[in-house]
């Protein structure tokens, strides 16, 4: 690849259910605890799934005064901790007034969970849109870039990813950043999904309930928290001697045209979103060290994932390990695809495959990690993630 069209992951800031900082979330994921437990908050008790993996607080970051912080939601506290964490987590912090930094983020319904908390006289004064609160982010932390906010479902985050590149790769911004914050662990939230019988009912055994891959799934757990990376140029990191995590090598996207909820049957649109973040990133499937799976928990999409794998990696699937973090995250909807690339980070920086918790009877062809971390070389990571209306996304993740 040319050198100028590199591009690092320079800085990392999460806010979720198994940590806020990149080191616990490390040691979470590697030794296999999982986030999920009963509903905090609101009453349950006429709620088919009553289970979560929820932030009980988000920390108050240096830039702001706790009473700046109690003023604001909890999906603003989320974005802001997450933004300002990964800008001095990449060591930009006290240059970010001189960059272009920009900010495209992948964000639900802002409206909808401000209706849901303000009531109906709050509908006048919204928009369909995340875009009021992104601005007030960027003003909080003083960046002058472009901002964008997005939604492409549960594949947000990934195209996230990719609109941030194209911004670096063409010179708008110095640096971008980049994820999806989703603070969705709501009453409306928690039934719609739950009366799709999309969520798992293992209410009786929280930790136990995610369960991707495995013959008694029976839906996936809602999660909430964020996440959100620095996008560089190769060149300005080098220049400046920043800290690097890995590379984003490689992007493919496609939409089913299916349904707007339920999946397609067939896997010919996700393994076409694979293959072609494989041929963007000129990568082999033989040189797939670990995939990270979207996987979900839930019977189809589990399954046409299993599919889209086996057909895109031909003769090399039987030895590319695969796991589904969710089974110890949760779901994070929005947000799900940039947690994941951090699972993806993990593996590299630690030579060590996350697994998947929770997988007791495989029912699925793929090579699993089961229950606990495996030990071995990472350097090449793919990872996946669908979202409601048929968006497929795939992101190939480079040892740097």
């Amino acid at each position: 690849m040319v050198e100028e069209a590199r591009v690092w992951i320079s800085g990392v800031g999460i806010c979720s259910a198994l940590g806020h900082d990149w080191a616990t979330v490390s040691d979470a994921l590697l030794a296999g605890r999982s986030g999920v437990s009963l509903v905090q908050g609101f009453d349950t008790s006429q709620h088919p799934s009553r289970i979560a993996a929820q932030v009980q607080s988000v920390p108050c970051p240096p830039s702001s005064t706790p009473e700046q912080w109690a003023a604001c939601d909890r999906l603003m506290q989320a974005t802001w901790w997450c933004c300002e964490s990964a800008l001095r987590d990449a060591g930009l912090w006290d240059q970010r007034h001189e960059r272009r930094i920009g900010l495209v983020i992948g964000i639900a319904s802002e409206w909808l969970t401000r209706w849901e908390r303000e009531g109906c006289a709050a509908v006048p004064q919204l928009q369909p849109s995340a875009a009021p609160m992104l601005p007030t982010v960027a003003q909080r932390l003083g960046l002058s870039g472009p901002v964008v906010s997005l939604s492409t479902a549960c594949a947000s985050s990934n195209s996230a990813l990719a609109v941030g590149r194209e911004w670096l790769r063409a010179g708008l911004v110095d640096a971008c950043l980049v994820g999806g914050c989703d603070m969705s662990v709501t009453p409306m939230v928690l039934a719609g999904f739950g009366n799709l019988r999309a969520l798992s009912r293992r209410n009786d055994a929280p930790a136990a309930a995610s369960r991707p891959f495995d013959k008694d799934r029976d839906g996936f757990v809602l999660a909430e928290g964020g996440t959100v990376l620095v996008l560089e140029a190769a060149s300005r990191v080098r220049q400046r001697r920043g800290p690097v995590y890995g590379e984003l090598l490689g992007v493919g996207m496609t939409s089913d045209a299916f349904h707007m909820v339920v999946p397609a049957r067939t896997p010919q649109q996700a393994a076409r979103a694979i293959g072609l973040a494989l041929a963007d990133a000129q990568v082999n499937p033989e040189q797939i060290d670990y995939v990270n799976a979207h996987g979900t928990s839930t019977p189809v999409g589990d399954a046409v994932e299993s599919m889209a794998l086996r057909q895109v990696l031909g003769e090399a699937w039987p030895g590319v390990p695969v796991s589904s973090t969710k089974s110890m995250t949760g779901h994070l909807l929005t947000a799900a695809a940039a947690i994941e690339a951090v699972a993806c980070l993990v593996a590299i920086a630690k030579q060590t495959i996350p697994p998947t918790i929770n997988l007791d009877q495989p029912d699925c062809e793929l090579c699993h990690v089961p229950h606990t971390a495996r030990e071995q070389p990472v350097r090449v990571a793919v990872s996946n993630s669908f979202g409601f209306g048929g968006s497929n996304t795939c992101v190939v993740l480079r040892q740097v």
